[in-house]
């Protein structure tokens, strides 16, 4: 897909990678981007920055009436959606004893969400044959993010609904990429930073949010369905797919490894 005259809606658009993602698609030429976000002040504020051609909707994406009701609001202005960017997403960094509210409000917004978008534009897109779901997972989605349950199993569970709108709809026209970025300079990672979950992450190298958009802009132009702005997470996923057991062996490693920097007060190195 080429973003010209396309008419998109981001969510999680008001900061970080959504709000990059809202950036670059309008410098594409996109014909109009629904800026969602939980917080209205914010989002306002995101849309009035990127322009004319910008709609705020704040919206809680967790919630389905909501996500109807953004998606209306921005074809309502805009027109039939082209692309859906389905980008919002949370961490907790908590274990698997982490509360069960916690394991719930994670579900609802790193998978449920991607579900209630889905749901919301799918029965427009096939009737015109034709659209472009977007979904944000992550390289935990891939392989795993040490110290972060609830975070890692949400990702896996995001990469398969992706997986499966992409089986299920690829031949009526929808196309479907998932994007999995590993470390990026966002107020959720790097305010997580002293943790062994983000310590892990930024010691592998942290791009910025334009650096991913970049990598979508190519990935939907090629149509690809995993757009990985961090080249060396394929080689990971082809790593873990050839031995598990090896994996996971380094994974211990390198947790154990982060674990004794993170109490000794060193830099990941």
């Amino acid at each position: 897909m080429l973003l010209s005259g396309k008419v998109v809606l981001v969510t999680g658009a008001a900061r970080g990678i959504g709000y990059a993602l809202a950036a670059r698609f309008l410098a594409e030429g996109a014909a109009g981007v629904a800026v969602v976000d939980l917080d209205p002040a914010e989002c306002r504020a995101a849309a009035e920055r990127l322009g004319d051609r910008a709609l705020d909707v704040a919206a809680d994406v967790s919630d389905a009436a909501e996500v109807a009701a953004a998606v209306a609001r921005a074809e309502e202005r805009f027109g039939p959606l082209d692309l859906v960017a389905s980008n919002a997403g949370i961490g907790t960094g908590a274990l698997e004893d982490a509360p069960l509210d916690v394991w719930q409000r994670i579900w609802d917004v790193n998978v449920m969400a991607h579900v209630h978008a889905a749901r919301a534009v799918l029965p427009s897109m096939l009737e015109r044959g034709s659209g472009y779901l977007l979904n944000t997972a992550s390289a935990a989605g891939l392989l795993a993010q040490i110290g972060d349950a609830p975070y890692t199993v949400t990702k896996h569970a995001a990469v398969a609904f992706a997986e499966w709108l992409a089986i299920t709809y690829g031949d009526r026209g929808i196309k479907v990429s998932c994007l999995c970025p590993q470390g990026v300079r966002t107020d959720m990672l790097m305010g997580g930073a002293g943790s062994a979950g983000a310590e892990t992450v930024i010691a592998q190298g942290v791009i910025e949010p334009t650096d991913v958009a970049d990598a979508v802009v190519a990935g939907l132009a090629a149509e690809r369905f995993l757009i990985l702005p961090h080249p060396e997470v394929a080689e990971y996923y082809r790593r873990k797919a050839d031995d598990p057991d090896r994996w996971l062996r380094g994974m211990r490693r390198l947790q154990a490894r982060i674990a004794g920097q993170v109490r000794g007060g060193g830099a990941p190195g």
